[in-house]
């Protein structure tokens, strides 16, 4: 049976590191952690988020993932908002569900990225 969800990777393309080191790490404030050993060869980068982990992966013929997406949940939602705005992160608020504040926004290299406010 499953209990929940360990990880979710997102595919970078080649030389991603320190890219998701200032999105993941910097701009969303995501704690990164050690890969194991045997990994590390492959390139990309691991973040903490709550109990679970966020991968981001390298993949030599890379495309986006535009329409599949991990949805993450915020505190301080209005903060983190103005935060990817002064970077130059283009946000989009989606009022599609009454009730639920929550907005996309694109990885460096185009996957999205939903925004719920917790």
């Amino acid at each position: 049976m499953l209990d929940g969800i360990d990880h979710v990777q997102l595919a970078a393309p080649p030389g991603c590191e320190a890219e998701a080191r200032r999105f993941f790490g910097e701009l969303l404030g995501l704690e990164e952690i050690e890969k194991p050993e045997s990994l590390r060869a492959r390139g990309g980068a691991w973040f903490r988020v709550g109990a679970q982990q966020l991968h981001i992966g390298v993949e030599a013929d890379f495309s986006p993932a535009r329409k599949a997406h991990p949805a993450f949940s915020v505190s301080g939602y209005d903060e983190l908002q103005d935060r990817l705005r002064a970077a130059g992160v283009e946000v989009t608020d989606d009022g599609s569900i009454p009730g639920v504040r929550r907005c996309d926004v694109a990885d460096p290299w185009g996957n999205r990225i939903e925004l719920v406010a917790a």
